[in-house]
């Protein structure tokens, strides 16, 4: 099998089982998906949203989150994942839209990664999910997936995944391509205990292949 078919197949099962992919990060405009982006790292989307309902009340943009106090942002997300770090960066993160792109987010992958606590997966996540761009974030879950499915080989890191995977997925797929890879590894290519059983890509996935011959 070329790998050219394999990720023909993959796309059109896709296509096919979840042409509606999105994110789960519930958000209503680019700033506040970008605060939910930036508390997502190392928490799940269900905890990040049970934040953000309470957050957005009382930061409901940029310019008032840019005047926090610490005390005050880490009391409301301190239950999720590394709060004091993230405390920081969000209101580092405020204050820079505000001086720098008058309080709006912007939408180059570039000037996304000068913002505090934003790096390239993040970047990749704004520009394909609010602007529509041909950006593919690399988390953990597609990281995963895409190596087992062997859509990537031998990539070390998640920018070397992220340059093969463009490279073979239309570019008007990218984004949504991104939903399907870290869905199917939250529900189904799971990190300990992946449901090969009931995954409809076994028959083209090199994990499955592997397992099965063991």
């Amino acid at each position: 099998m070329t790998r050219k078919e394999r990720y023909d197949f993959v796309i059109q099962y896709f296509m096919d089982n979840n042409p509606a992919a999105d994110t789960e990060l519930v958000y209503r405009n680019p700033y506040e998906l970008l605060v939910a982006v930036i508390l997502s790292a190392q928490c799940t989307d269900k905890r990040v949203n049970m934040i953000t309902s309470s957050f957005f009340l009382r930061f409901p943009d940029a310019r008032s989150l840019a005047v926090a106090r610490t005390g005050e942002v880490y009391e409301l997300i301190k239950s999720c994942s590394y709060p004091n770090n993230k405390t920081k960066n969000l209101i580092g993160m405020a204050r820079t839209l505000t001086e720098d792109f008058n309080g709006r987010v912007p939408s180059g992958i570039q000037e996304l990664q000068t913002l505090p606590g934003v790096g390239r997966k993040t970047a990749n996540v704004m520009a394909s999910v609010v602007f529509n761009k041909p950006a593919m974030a690399v988390d953990t879950h597609v990281f995963r997936v895409a190596a087992r499915i062997g859509l990537t080989c031998n990539a070390k890191t998640p920018l070397e995944a992220e340059r093969q995977l463009v490279r073979y997925i239309p570019e008007n797929l990218i984004s949504k391509a991104h939903h399907w890879f870290i869905l199917h590894g939250r529900y189904v290519c799971t990190a300990r205990k992946p449901v090969c059983g009931s995954c409809g890509l076994r028959s083209h996935c090199s994990h499955y292949r592997k397992f099965k011959n063991q």
